[in-house]
């Protein structure tokens, strides 16, 4: 199933803007405060580098921008709710100042997503699907904002990519409801590289609209700069992903992915803009407009 081909769920408001699933792919910019990002772009305690970031972030494309402050790389090591909020928090709170766009806090941690939300984010990205943190969900609930719920593989039994994935996400969706947070509220995420082999997170990508069609919520895939491309192209470093990265963006565009979420945001959103003008549709712009 393509993307075209895809029913489109209904606009998701979030932080006063309307998100109109299937007229075109959204583009989320990453910022780490982390020391530690696989990514290599960890920004640490740098408050006003990551402002710089995610400012040039919006003028090159951004549609979002996710803030995280603990690393989800393969072997991280867990930070304290205190130390995650000491990285983030400044940093919200003065995008919030500065941008017009949605902020999202990437954390699994109820503590911190509160906080967050305090100093300005208005989307959780959770990667653990609400399974992290049984307060998470009712914390959804109390404050009345969107959430994406991800899949994560890591730890367990593997059956199959798209039967693993559409369990994850219901076990997602029944903590949810049973919060008070309709699923109307949640964006998906299959989990690209969380736990699988390279070779099913290859099929994983291949079957997104699979994955897509089966549950009707909006989709965001995060691919970029993932030790997969890397693999794939002969062992190349993190810095040398981005055509790998551009690929993983198009196809996912062609698979109905909703939003993708980059580091290289001015390329992303231009392979984003094209795969688009393909996947949906495209009329050139009339003289005198």
């Amino acid at each position: 199933m393509t993307g075209s081909e895809l029913l489109h769920p209904p606009p998701l408001t979030i932080g006063g803007r309307q998100f109109r699933w299937g007229e075109r792919t959204y583009v989320m910019g990453i910022v780490n405060c982390t020391p530690d990002s696989f990514a290599g772009d960890g920004l640490g305690y740098d408050v006003a580098a990551a402002v710089r970031l995610a400012i040039a972030q919006r003028e090159e494309g951004a549609d979002i921008i996710d803030v995280g402050g603990e690393s989800t790389r393969p072997g991280y090591q867990p930070v304290p709710a205190e130390e995650e909020m000491r990285r983030v928090l400044p940093v919200l709170r003065a995008l919030a100042r500065e941008l017009d766009v949605p902020l999202s806090i990437d954390t699994a941690k109820a503590e911190v997503a509160r906080a967050a939300l305090e100093a300005g984010a208005c989307l959780v990205n959770d990667v653990t699907g609400l399974q992290g943190d049984p307060r998470m969900a009712p914390l959804l609930a109390e404050y009345g904002v969107p959430a994406i719920v991800m899949h994560n593989q890591r730890g367990r039994p593997f059956s199959g990519v798209v039967a693993d994935v559409l369990a994850g996400w219901q076990q997602s969706f029944r903590l949810a409801e049973a919060a008070g947070v309709g699923r109307e509220q949640l964006i998906v995420d299959p989990g690209f590289n969380f736990g699988w082999q390279p070779e099913q997170a290859l099929e994983l990508l291949r079957r997104l609209g699979e994955l897509r069609g089966a549950v009707g919520r909006p989709l965001l895939i995060g691919t970029s700069r993932k030790s997969v491309i890397g693999l794939v192209l002969g062992g190349l470093p993190v810095e040398e992903r981005l055509e790998g990265t551009a690929a993983t963006v198009a196809l996912a565009v062609a698979q109905g992915a909703d939003i993708v979420r980059v580091h290289d945001v001015r390329a992303m959103a231009r392979v984003a803009r094209m795969a688009d003008a393909i996947v949906r549709g495209w009329q050139p712009p009339r003289e005198g407009t």
